[in-house]
């Protein structure tokens, strides 16, 4: 490294940066939990008792279901569209200053449905909160509409129909989260057509918490786009191969496995053999308030981790970039810039 060469902290700051696979509920942070209950006085114990039991786990949660119990807390805590409207400003702003340029974040609408709060409401308050703080910030959002898959088909089809009426309002997406096994992908084959044929872009979490098998039925009967996590994607060469042929990306979420317990530290993660077999790999920090984590975080990382090397780091982010739902026109503009980073600074 000359004296020129920026250190891998500032390199990766320096990139423009896509993430394609944040939870809105995931990313509110204890600050932010705060905000919210200074004006609501009935939150602060709740809010208080939750922040304490995080820093007690160290973002642990024993195992998958922990996680998913913990996740169903915050959301409680998000009461009313301001407080999701306040989670999306800070988000946003936070994004800003990890020079995220561009994200493609989850909105639990299954779990508005669940807690019978109004989705129009509250997303008529995030989607005006995302464009305010865009416009201040540079950042661009889009969202992927995210049912429940555990709680069956006809919900998954009411996130749909969700999904389908905010198309306009940069919905661009719709998906599936939960409890794999609980959930099969046979059970919404024509809710994804459905979902395709409304020009709906089309994920899946799968190979999370379940085997290689739960992978290959998103891709060959719902027509997933991209994979959230595919963690398990590695058991399985055949599936390995699937991914490989048909360009399927793989959202990696490597803190995320650790702290929901379906790895024990960061260096067990595929990521590197994912890379070698020549699967499509982003990264990704899933629900980073709940995990001690952030984009910029995943990658210093990783790289230390894996010892990447900047051209690889620079590849994750383009592989965002080219795999993202993003029209061609705005992909080239965002791939030059990162072109121009790596020329200055690689």
């Amino acid at each position: 490294m000359t004296a020129s060469t920026p250190s891998l902290e500032t390199f990766i700051a320096r990139l423009p940066k896509v993430e394609l696979h944040l939870h809105l509920e995931g990313s509110v942070s204890p600050e932010t939990l705060r905000e919210m209950a200074a004006k609501k006085s009935f939150l602060r114990r709740e809010v208080t008792k939750w922040v304490s039991e995080r820093r007690a786990q160290s973002y642990h949660y024993g195992d998958f279901q922990g996680f998913l119990n913990a996740f169903g807390v915050i959301t409680l805590l998000l009461k009313a569209p301001e407080d999701y409207a306040l989670a999306t400003t800070r988000l946003v702003e936070w994004l800003a200053e990890q020079n995220v340029r561009y994200a493609e974040v989850i909105f639990a609408a299954g779990v508005l449905l669940w807690k019978k709060q109004s989705v129009e409401e509250t997303f008529d308050a995030v989607a005006r909160a995302a464009s305010e703080a865009g416009g201040r910030t540079g950042v661009r959002v889009q969202w992927i509409f995210d049912s429940i898959r555990h709680f069956g088909a006809e919900h998954t089809r009411e996130v749909l129909r969700w999904a389908i009426k905010f198309r306009e309002r940069g919905v661009m997406g719709f998906g599936i989260g939960g409890n794999e096994a609980r959930g099969p992908a046979e059970w919404f084959v024509e809710i994804f057509r459905e979902a395709h044929e409304a020009g709906l872009r089309l994920t899946a979490h799968a190979g999370e918490a379940a085997g290689p098998e739960s992978i290959r039925r998103a891709v060959e009967l719902l027509g997933a786009e991209r994979i959230g996590h595919g963690l398990t994607a590695i058991q399985d060469p055949a599936v390995m191969a699937l991914l490989r042929e048909r360009r399927i990306p793989l959202e990696v979420c490597p803190s995320s496995n650790v702290s929901t317990g379906l790895l024990a530290r960061f260096e067990d993660h595929p990521l590197p053999r994912f890379l070698e077999a020549g699967l499509v790999v982003t990264l990704n920090s899933d629900d980073p308030a709940m995990f001690g984590t952030s984009l910029q975080e995943e990658f210093l990382r990783a790289a230390r981790a894996f010892s990447l090397t900047r051209e690889q780091i620079v590849g994750l982010c383009e592989n965002a970039i080219r795999y993202s739902f993003l029209a061609e026109g705005e992909k080239a503009g965002l791939l030059e810039e990162l072109s121009a980073c790596r020329a200055a600074h690689l």
